[in-house]
């Protein structure tokens, strides 16, 4: 017994290495393919475009034709129309917007602006009438904001065209996870993160087809023959997959509390190991401090969510399928 305890930390560890290294790796591939340093592929919509038609046809091909995996029953075209839609049209803006900032700031400086992400989300959730506003709460939204104002003080290349792709990146991601959290609440359809992408994919590519063909497809075709790397956008198309099914993994293993400093811990390597590996990357003690500052109480705000979803499961047991389900949709990567 102790041995299978111990072989399933083990195993649990190593999920959540999997994920760290997964989601920061893919954030550092998808600048490295951007940059014009580097690969000079700054098509952020076309990149994005790919890695949601990829995710298609790989869970199309794992769930019903090698059925590997299985989509969660239940999708009715109502649900697609009003939930599912808004979903996958607010995870296409965040993806655009969030790979188009790194044309223009750098990775470190892109993740400690979306630390504001508890603020936008819990902003809309009052809004949307699923937040109550506390003297603790505005508290904790305080010290966040108050962070990211101090890192972005002390950003030496700031650049305002970045900060403000960033931040639609965020409000989209927000509204992303609101939209997921009255998904669950009123509809009752409880999916996973495979069946999730299974869905969402699909219409997430048609969103950023039509602003494709408009704004990046002219300039494809004037760069010359499409003769960028193939085989180096196919493997940031499988990077991108194998991390959405390293959060499959994570979720099935571990517990809520773990996830959330998984997350932590992961933006810290981000930032941290960006100034390593880009040049366009200059921390200072300012913009540490900031960020620093900004994640204590991204902490706190975690706590306090943890600590109300507990209660919540205590008191309605249907109520932990949803707490589950905020947990997944939360995971679920945005890069």
């Amino acid at each position: 017994m102790a041995d299978l305890k111990k072989k399933d930390g083990i195993l649990t560890y190593a999920y959540l290495l999997l994920y760290i290294a997964l989601s920061s790796g893919q954030i550092f591939f998808n600048k490295w393919v951007l940059s014009s340093k580097e690969i000079n592929f700054p098509y952020p919509l076309g990149l994005t475009l790919l890695h949601m038609i990829f995710s298609s046809v790989v869970c199309f091909v794992l769930t019903k034709i090698l059925k590997v995996m299985k989509v969660e029953e239940g999708m009715t075209p109502d649900i697609y129309a009003t939930s599912v839609v808004p979903i996958g049209a607010m995870f296409a803006m965040t993806l655009w917007l969030g790979n188009t900032a790194y044309l223009y700031i750098s990775v470190a400086f892109a993740q400690m602006l979306k630390a504001i992400m508890p603020v936008a989300v819990f902003v809309l959730g009052v809004a949307a009438g699923l937040e109550v506003m506390s003297c603790r709460m505005l508290l904790i939204m305080s010290v966040i904001s108050f962070g990211v104002l101090v890192a972005s003080y002390g950003e030496i290349n700031i650049n305002w065209i970045g900060v403000v792709y960033q931040m639609g990146g965020v409000v989209g991601e927000a509204l992303r996870l609101i939209f997921m959290e009255i998904f669950v609440k009123r509809k009752g359809l409880k999916l996973n993160p495979i069946s999730v992408m299974y869905y969402v994919s699909p219409f997430s590519a048609l969103c950023l087809f039509l602003p494709w063909i408009f704004l990046e497809k002219s300039k494809m075709d004037d760069h010359g023959p499409w003769n960028f790397p193939p085989v180096l956008l196919i493997l940031n198309c499988l990077c991108t997959f194998a991390l959405n099914l390293s959060v499959f993994l994570v979720i099935t293993h571990t517990s809520a509390l773990t996830i959330r400093v998984a997350g932590v811990v992961k933006d810290w390597v981000v930032v941290l190991l960006s100034a390593i590996l880009f040049a366009d990357t200059k921390l200072t003690i300012i913009n540490l401090c900031g960020y620093g500052i900004a994640i204590a109480g991204v902490a706190a705000y975690n706590n306090f969510k943890l600590k109300k979803e507990a209660s919540g499961d205590t008191s309605n047991a249907s109520e932990q399928g949803e707490s589950s389900q905020r947990q997944q949709s939360q995971l679920l990567p945005t890069r």
